[in-house]
Order: structure tokens, then C-alpha cells, then sequence
């Protein structure tokens, strides 16, 4: 069982940047692939990125270029940092992690951290 914390949130004005935490606890952190999501007011959750047990990167082409998404294995902690932040970007921000034992879809959820971008 794997409990996921975001932070990092907050009102940030267009062209300026976040960066999102997340910690984990209770599994082997090392062991799980972990992904971003976002989902925004009357919209559909959507995929951001997602990053690797070796560190291997993806990201939706919404993000590409602006993204990037890091782990810390030594801190059980996965980072999103976010540049050249659009309004569109405005959504609340989870992560997830996949426990690589069974699927390949997400096993584990946090809370999320809502990231709010001004024009």
C-alpha cells in the first residue's frame, strides 16, 4: 500500500513556473513508475508524463518542451517542474504510481495539488 502526498500548487501568472512534489510512503518507492495527471473543471483527467523505475521520461504533447518530470529515489520523491506555464495548463495536478506488479495502468493515487495560471 502506497500513500502519495502532492504539493507545490499554487496561482502563478502565464510564462511563469511550479514545480510539484510528490512523496511517497509505505512501498518500495525505487520500484514504481510514476505519472502526472491533470484534470481541469468539466474536463476529463488527462496525462501529463510520466517517468520510469530507470528514469526514462514520456509527456503528453500538450507539455512537451515546457515539462519535466524527475524522481528521487533517495528522498522517495517525484518532481514536476513546469515552465512557460499557459492558462490552459490551470487544473488540479495528481500523481500516480503504477507498482509494475500487475498491468500496466496506475495502482495508486494522491490527493492532488491544484495549479491555477492567470493571462
Amino acid at each position: 500500500q502506497v500513500h502519495l502526498v502532492e504539493s507545490g500548487g499554487g496561482l502563478v501568472q502565464a510564462g511563469g513556473s511550479l514545480r510539484l512534489s510528490c512523496a511517497a510512503s509505505g512501498g518500495i518507492f525505487s520500484n514504481y513508475r510514476m505519472g502526472w495527471f491533470r484534470q481541469a473543471p468539466g474536463k476529463e483527467r488527462e496525462f501529463v508524463g510520466v517517468i520510469s523505475r530507470s528514469g526514462i521520461t514520456r509527456y503528453a504533447d500538450s507539455v512537451k518542451g515546457r515539462f519535466t518530470i524527475s524522481r528521487d529515489n533517495a528522498k522517495n520523491t517525484v518532481y514536476l517542474q513546469m515552465n512557460s506555464l499557459k492558462p490552459e495548463d490551470t487544473a488540479l495536478y495528481y500523481c500516480a504510481a503504477d507498482n509494475n506488479l500487475w498491468g500496466s495502468s496506475y495502482d495508486y493515487w494522491g490527493q492532488g495539488t491544484q495549479v491555477t495560471v492567470s493571462s
